[in-house]
């Protein structure tokens, strides 16, 4: 078994100040056209106090929002600049987020509870697809709203099947999503969704991501157009969850569709994991960034040890691997790459812990862990 360890000298705690969300009027975002109107697209620059609010003026609203979509789309990435601080891991590989994550954003008498889940998929052929599958069909099973988010103007059978899910869910009936979560039908047994425009038992927001990276900008309305004709989204939001934009307006059409209801967590509250998962997962995500899909999809992270000492945090992690050769893959020549994934992780860990971190690594074989429930349930995956 493989082991490094690193560590930084004692540095300022950093401030935690909130990041702030640019928005701005874009061109290619007017929705004075017929086909805008239709599908119901809230312009940049709209604010909260334009739209329906679930709650008349100054009462308590609070519901729980599923963050959907297929993999790859930004959902992880919008949760995090809609918080205004990283809580969810993120990466251009797809698949990157394995658990459901949540985040809370509370201002003045709104709390919206965003739930961040794995991207659907039609074909599950793992024990840990499985989970990830059940996790997010779980979550559109057990919330008020739901924000479904699509990559540019690119349809796939993904979207598809997300918009089934969708379709299916219970409607919301008590408030702040109360209700026991529901285990929905698995995704890999479902067909190809029917023709025609479906109705939607929950509030439906669909962001339309990655606007930024549009070459042809002329293709959005048509393309607001053709998803307003698939499901009665309540409205369509054009955004960039990296760069900001439209964030504002997709904030506000949420805080619309939120019921009344007390908040179900204090106002400081970002996020209801604790320290331990969230040291795990920053290191998967510098895993992820570091190596190739043949180790990405293979590799787990246990966190044997989280203690505080004095201004210090002590954390000891065991990452598992199911071949040798994927060991040998992640640990790198000499133990290069595990190094430079442990100094990586090491200095997200210390912005996030405002302390200093040393941090040991250990890599392990773990032959099929992937597909086999009791090492899943060990890991922590028991959803």
């Amino acid at each position: 078994m493989n082991k490094v360890e690193t560590a930084s000298p004692l540095t300022e705690s950093p401030t935690g100040e909130r990041a702030k969300v640019q928005t701005g009027g874009q061109a290619e975002l007017q929705t004075g056209t017929q086909a805008g109107r239709q599908a119901g697209v809230r312009a940049e620059g709209q604010t909260g106090a334009q739209a329906e609010t679930g709650a008349p003026p100054g009462e308590s609203r609070c519901g729980r929002i599923a963050i959907v979509g297929r993999p790859n789309v930004g959902k992880s990435t919008l949760l995090n600049h809609l918080l205004g601080r990283k809580i969810s891991i993120t990466s251009r590989k797809p698949q990157t987020t394995r658990h459901q994550v949540l985040g809370v954003k509370t201002a003045g008498d709104a709390q919206l509870v965003f739930v961040d889940t794995p991207g659907l998929l039609r074909r599950a052929p793992k024990a840990l697809n499985r989970y990830m599958n059940r996790a997010a069909a779980n979550a559109i099973g057990a919330v008020d709203a739901a924000v479904m988010v699509v990559d540019r103007t690119a349809w796939q059978d993904g979207d598809e099947l997300v918009l089934e899910r969708l379709s299916e869910a219970p409607p919301a009936t008590s408030p702040a999503g109360t209700s026991p979560p529901t285990e929905m039908p698995a995704p890999d047994a479902s067909p190809a969704g029917t023709a025609g425009k479906r109705a939607l038992p929950i509030p439906v927001i669909l962001a339309i991501n990655k606007i930024d990276l549009l070459k042809d900008k002329t293709a959005l309305l048509p393309f607001i157009q053709f998803l307003s004709e698939r499901a009665d989204f309540r409205e369509i939001v054009p955004v960039s969850a990296l760069r900001g934009r439209g964030l504002a307006e997709l904030e506000a059409s949420l805080r619309a569709q939120l019921p009344a209801a007390e908040h179900l967590f204090p106002p400081e509250t970002v996020t209801d994991r604790n320290e331990r998962f969230m040291a795990a997962e920053l290191l998967r995500e510098k895993i992820t960034r570091r190596v190739g899909d043949e180790v990405l999809y293979a590799a787990a992270v246990a966190i044997e040890e989280f203690k505080r000492r004095g201004r210090g945090v002590h954390i000891s992690a065991l990452i598992y691997v199911e071949r040798e050769g994927q060991k040998r893959i992640l640990v790198g020549k000499d133990g290069a790459r595990l190094r430079a994934i442990g100094e990586d992780a090491r200095k997200d860990m210390e912005k996030l812990f405002a302390a200093k971190v040393m941090l040991r690594l250990w890599v392990k074989r773990r032959k099929g862990w992937a597909d086999d429930e009791r090492a899943l349930r060990s890991l922590g995956y028991d959803g």
